[in-house]
């Protein structure tokens, strides 16, 4: 069992996406998400890395055709117990060969990239991404952002001096990660250069929570009037450049022209 496995069997992703920080992350997601399929006449969505099926279960409920991969057997399996009309099947977001080209409106690549340590790993997972869209069609992909993971585990949790001397960071502060670290951080410039190399277009980039992995407190001791503040305020900033690179998260939404 991989060490991603082993974490996963213990880590519920719904309950983090049902959390108040995962709320501000999930809201805004599926307003983008909503936004690029509105206008397309039945598409078909593929989420893969779909985890316990947040987001395509969701989906599915709402009437589209949705099919989901996903690596980790325990989350496969509580995916496919809900119920759902989602088409769930056990892959990798490296190798989509199950599917043909040219066969999805919308390809969700919100989990896969956080986990993916090699900068060539994550270009292979965007042009399986691509080979399988549409032409026309839209790919969004979720990234764990550096400064996070820097002021974070670092800086709060006092771990920075060990991490420079471990080589987990270099000497301007980028994350070096390795498997057993589990997640991957990256910067702008590192998105960018993925992009290219794997030949898709940025239509867009958000923050889709912002900074509410950093108040996650904050956020637990709302009121809900107070809460639903944070949440519109969030929706009037998630597409300001001047805060993307701060954000826990991005998600970036390409386009498959060719």
């Amino acid at each position: 069992m991989t060490e991603l496995e082993k974490y996963y069997n213990k880590f519920c992703e719904d309950k983090r996406l049902k959390s108040r920080h995962g709320q501000v992350e999930y809201i805004i997601t599926m307003k983008y998400i909503h936004k690029y399929l509105e206008g397309m006449e039945h598409p078909k969505i593929l989420d893969v890395g779909a985890g316990t099926g947040r987001y395509s279960v969701a989906l599915a409920d709402e009437e589209y055709d949705v099919t989901a991969v996903e690596l980790v057997k325990y989350n496969l399996g509580i995916l496919k117990s809900k119920g759902s009309a989602v088409r769930a099947y056990q892959g990798n977001a490296l190798d989509l060969s199950r599917f043909g080209a040219d066969s999805f409106d919308m390809t969700l690549v919100l989990g896969p990239m956080y986990h993916l340590y090699q900068m060539e790993d994550k270009v292979q997972a965007l042009r399986e991404a691509k080979r399988v869209t549409k032409p026309g069609g839209y790919v969004l992909a979720a990234y764990c952002m550096n400064e996070y993971g820097v002021l974070i585990y670092g800086f709060r949790d006092q771990n920075v001096k060990e991490c420079l001397a471990d080589g987990r960071l270099d000497e301007n502060y980028h994350c070096v990660s390795q498997p057993e670290d589990l997640y991957d951080y990256i910067r702008m410039e590192d998105i960018d250069m993925i992009n290219e190399t794997a030949g898709l277009e940025r239509i867009q980039i958000i923050a889709p929570d912002g900074p509410a992995n950093y108040m996650r407190q904050a956020l637990r001791t709302m009121d809900e009037e107070t809460f639903e503040l944070f949440i519109r305020y969030q929706m009037s900033v998630c597409e300001r450049q001047d805060l993307i690179g701060a954000s826990g998260h991005t998600v970036d939404i390409l386009r498959k022209y060719i």
